[in-house]
């Protein structure tokens, strides 16, 4: 991501608009400029690469977006470590001890190097470039992983809709029903980032979740902040969704409206922006898709769908593995639970008992030892099916039969 110095924005009427780099020729080509740069400095010094970039800033306008360009290729596709054998702080500390030996040895530096180097195994050219090998801008490139210049440009624009996530109070998503669905990848980063969130509606309508964003928790510029923002390209891999962030506007700049005590951010699955997280795998386990498998060749006015009903529950929320849906509107969600930790079952059979659904099916296998994991059915005991090697969907069909419910809420017999 980009630094705040680094952000580039309007706002017109209240909405924050971020910088966005069209690919034009003009762009691509300063893409590819900064990144045949970059290419050319590996195994130089950070402080070379640092020259050549302030070079190029040099008459022009969008020395902004130079800046920015450069710090995703240093911070995401650019490796720089100390180089040599010699540790720096070992050589700095030898020096420092003969120089101050000799008063006058700021007059006859080449004398300290070459007596340090001699106490060190070393020549005094080696010594003095390991004298401060260890700074920032002395370190060396040691590897460049060079990206194509749309890619860069993606970036660019993402990491600029990220920031403006810095300064959020009240965040709103709603992710409308997916096709394929890509809500537990959802939840998954949610709880990496250690996001805190509500969740409302229902599989037909969509769901909106609701976040509180770090201005409102902990003051501005925070890690909760950064987090936030980390969250944005997972909402990418989302195909309906829209989100709306209530910001702190930026009293520090001269040009905005400092009577303004509220921006507003809004972005959505159609904007433009590409997620450089990896896609999430169709399947979370070979239970699962052999299950697809299985049930695609069954005989049943049963449709199986994947991962299209958030659950909310007190605290948080559930994801169930599948729904069905019959042709006469009723449905049914199937878990399957074939994870072995215990603690992790606990959580997992409390969390469904909280959702308080009497139309989810529980489908355990029976290498499982419920009992020794301290696991207690109870009503859920009435929709358990407990299957050995493989889950056979008839009998989850029949479940369903027998579980399911209208769209309304009401089940049949």
């Amino acid at each position: 991501m980009l630094p705040t110095e680094l952000l580039m924005f309007r706002v017109n009427g209240g909405i924050v608009e971020p910088k966005v780099l069209k690919p034009n020729p003009t762009n691509m080509a300063l893409a590819t400029q900064l990144i045949a740069l970059f290419a050319s400095h590996l195994n130089d010094r950070r402080c070379e690469l640092d020259d050549d970039l302030k070079v190029l800033e040099v008459g022009r306008q969008d020395y902004r977006v130079i800046r920015g360009l450069a710090h995703l290729l240093v911070s995401t596709h650019s490796t720089f470590e100390t180089g040599g054998d010699l540790a720096p702080p070992l050589v700095r500390a030898r020096v420092f001890e003969l120089a101050q030996q000799a008063p006058h040895a700021r007059h006859r530096r080449q004398d300290v190097l070459e007596q340090a180097a001699r106490s060190l195994g070393t020549d005094p050219d080696t010594l003095a470039d390991a004298l401060y090998a260890d700074l920032a801008d002395q370190q060396r490139m040691t590897s460049f992983e060079a990206p194509e210049p749309q890619a860069l440009l993606d970036r660019f624009n993402l990491s600029q809709a990220q920031g403006m996530l810095y300064r959020a109070f009240s965040v709103i998503i709603t992710a409308r029903r997916n096709e394929p669905a890509r809500y537990k990848q959802l939840l998954k980063y949610t709880k990496l980032f250690g996001l805190m969130l509500t969740v409302e509606g229902d599989a037909g309508h969509g769901f909106t979740l609701t976040m509180d964003g770090p201005v409102s928790l902990f003051g501005p510029s925070t890690r909760y902040g950064l987090s936030l923002a980390k969250f944005l390209p997972a909402l990418l891999h989302v195909t309906k969704w829209d989100l709306s962030a209530a910001l702190k506007p930026r009293k520090d700049l001269a040009w905005v409206d400092q009577n303004e005590e509220e921006w507003s951010f809004q972005v959505d699955s159609e904007s433009g922006y590409v997620s450089h997280y990896p896609e999430p795998k169709e399947y979370d386990s070979a239970l699962e898709s052999g299950f697809t498998e299985r049930f695609l060749k069954l005989d049943t006015p049963w449709q199986l769908e994947r991962e299209v009903d958030l659950v909310p529950i007190p605290g948080g929320v559930i994801i169930p593995d599948f729904r069905l849906v019959h042709p006469d509107g009723r449905s049914a969600l199937l878990e399957i639970v074939g994870y072995w930790r215990p603690e992790y079952l606990v959580k997992k059979f409390e969390r469904l008992k909280k959702s308080g659904r009497s139309d989810v099916i529980v489908a355990v296998s029976e290498r499982l030892n419920l009992a020794k994991a301290g696991v207690k059915l109870g009503d859920l005991g009435e929709r358990t099916i407990f299957f050995k090697g493989v889950l056979k969907p008839e009998l989850v069909v029949a479940m369903a039969e027998r579980v399911g419910r209208q769209s309304d809420g009401s089940q049949t017999a």
